[in-house]
Formats: structure tokens, C-alpha cells, sequence
């Protein structure tokens, strides 16, 4: 699709601003638009895959089976356009949905309408001017990297060194080689995980060892200075134990001597001081038994008294004194 064609659904939509188009015609010109979008997308897309699928060894005629190969690529490219494109389609139709046909009025002839719709078709045909710019300039690098690309191919065939079946068969003995060596490598690396992996075993079932022996130990420490704190008491009762033993050795060592030193008086002293002592205790009985009689005589003169005196003190209050 050409620029001119790109630009005529614009020039057409700004000198038939003033007649207003339907919303169908919009949305037909719309889909014309991400339609020539999506050709544009795709046209490149297929453009790059076939120049990844050249060959640059030299022309050569292609056998039948190479073109039915061939066909059937086409074939799948042409299906992969179209779901692409279609997928494109659905979206450009969901976004104008969205952004158009959502936001204008539903009168007819309106003309905030069209004029939505002509800055929609003015942005579409800047984005798609941008891709074309995009995929121009591409293009350019692509033929620019084919050529140099050609060049080197062709100076390697003429210096003598382009790859032939010989050195296809030393590169695939030596990648059955590297394969093999790698896949040796692989085994010894599952090995070294796996030795690596009961090391790991091995190494957790120290540290909850290490970690016991070391609750152990501090547990071990707290017993040993509780003990040590018991130890320096029981040391401290021990020295004043033996401090009291001292002192009850001398106290002991004292009434020894004192009773080694004692000598009983004799038989007649003793009675004499039991007669005196029988004297003492019949006086202090007297002497009691005097006590309680002046007791008891001190009671029957104080309730004597205490009758006067009320006795004194009622007739003092019949007969007040000075009538």
C-alpha cells in the first residue's frame, strides 16, 4: 500500500468535513487503515523471514522435495499472516470501540463526531508513517548486512576455506567428543552434588551436636557456679561451726576444771542451811499471811469509807449548807 493511498481517506475526510460522515463510513475507513497497518507489519515480518531462510553458498536448483519443503513454509507463513493479521484487526476494532464509538454522541451528523474520528485517522497515519520510516530504514540495514554477509562468503571460497563434508565430519566427531566429555562432566557433577548433599547431612548432624555440647557446656558452667556459690557457704557455716567448737571446748574445759576444782561442804553445814533455809520459808509464809489480813482489813475500812462518803454527800444534798 503506497503513501497516496494511506493519504486518501484523509484528504477525502478533511474536505468532507463539512458534510459530515456516518459513523459506517468511519468505521469502514478505520478498518482500511489498520488493515493497510497490518499488511505493512506483516509484509516485513515474511521479508525477514526469507532472509533468514537464504542460502548465500551459490544458486543452485532446487529439488522436489526441497520445494514441497518450501511450499509448506509458505504455506504455515501465509496461515501465520493472517491469524496475526486478524488478531490486528480485532484489536484495532476493540481500541476504536473504545476510543471512538464509545465517546461520541450517538446523534447523527454530529460533529464532534467527525472530528474525532479525522485527529483517530490523523494519529493512525502518523504511527503508521513512523513504522514505514522504521521498517525503511531496517530494510536498508538487512540489504547492508546481506551484502556484507555475501562478501565475506565469497572471500572465504575464493581464499580456499569454505566448509566442506570433510570438516562437517571432524566437527561432528569433535562434538561427539565434546558430548561425551560433557556428559561426563554432568555425571561427575551429580556425583559431586550428591557427595556435596551428604556432606550437608553430615555437616547439620554435627552442628545440633555442636549446638547440644554447647547448651550442655553452659549448663554445665551454671551448675559448676551454683556448686562453687554452695562450696564458699558451706566453707563460711564450716568456719563458724569450728569457731563454736572452740568456744564449746573452752566452756567445757572450763566446767571440767570448775567441777575438778568444786569440794562438797560438809554434812553439818548443810543441815544448818537446810534448818535456816526451813526457817526462812515458815517467816515469808507469816509474813504472807499477815499481808492478806491487812488486806482484807484495808477493804472493809475503804468500803466504810466509801459509805460515809456517800452517805456524807446525800445529806450535803438535802441540806445545802448556809440555810
Amino acid at each position: 500500500m503506497s503513501d497516496e493511498d494511506s493519504e486518501t481517506p484523509a484528504t477525502e475526510l478533511q474536505g468532507g468535513e463539512e458534510n459530515e460522515l456516518p459513523i459506517i463510513q468511519l468505521c469502514a475507513l478505520v478498518e482500511e487503515v489498520s488493515y493497510g497497518n497490518s499488511a505493512l507489519n506483516t509484509e516485513t515480518e515474511m521479508f525477514e523471514k526469507y532472509y533468514n531462510k537464504l542460502e548465500p553458498t551459490g544458486q543452485r536448483h532446487p529439488r522436489l522435495s526441497e520445494i514441497k519443503v518450501m511450499g509448506a513454509e509458505f504455506a504455515q507463513a501465509i496461515i501465520e499472516e493472517a491469524e496475526i493479521r486478524w488478531v490486528e484487526v480485532q484489536k484495532a476494532v476493540y481500541e476504536f470501540k473504545k476510543d471512538i464509538l464509545k465517546t461520541i454522541p450517538k446523534k447523527k451528523g454530529s460533529i464532534l463526531a467527525t472530528q474525532k474520528m479525522i485527529k483517530y485517522i490523523e494519529d493512525m497515519n502518523c504511527r503508521r508513517d513512523s513504522m514505514k520510516d522504521k521498517l525503511r530504514l531496517k530494510n536498508v540495514s538487512l540489504k547492508a548486512q546481506r551484502k556484507k554477509m555475501l562478501l565475506q562468503l565469497r572471500q572465504k571460497e575464493e581464499v580456499g576455506e569454505a566448509l566442506r563434508d570433510v570438516d562437517f565430519q571432524q566437527l561432528k566427531i569433535k562434538n561427539a567428543q565434546f558430548l561425551e566429555t560433557a556428559e561426563a562432566k554432568n555425571q561427575e557433577l551429580v556425583q559431586l552434588k550428591l557427595e556435596c548433599g551428604n556432606t550437608l547431612q553430615i555437616l547439620n548432624t554435627y552442628k545440633s551436636k555442636l549446638q547440644r555440647a554447647v547448651d550442655m557446656s553452659i549448663h554445665l558452667d551454671k551448675e559448676i557456679l551454683l556448686r562453687k556459690e554452695l562450696l564458699e557457704k558451706i566453707e563460711r557455716e564450716t568456719l563458724q561451726v569450728e569457731e563454736d567448737r572452740a568456744k564449746a571446748e573452752a566452756a567445757n574445759k572450763r566446767l571440767c576444771r570448775q567441777l575438778a576444782e568444786f569440794r562438797a561442804p560438809p554434812v553439818i553445814l548443810y543441815v544448818r542451811e537446810k534448818i535456816v533455809t526451813g526457817d526462812l520459808e515458815k517467816t515469808i509464809k507469816m509474813w504472807e499471811r499477815k499481808v492478806e489480813i491487812a488486806e482484807m482489813s484495808l477493804k472493809g475500812y475503804r468500803k466504810a469509807w466509801n459509805k460515809m462518803k456517800t452517805t456524807n454527800e446525800h445529806l450535803q444534798a438535802i441540806c445545802p449548807p448556809g440555810k
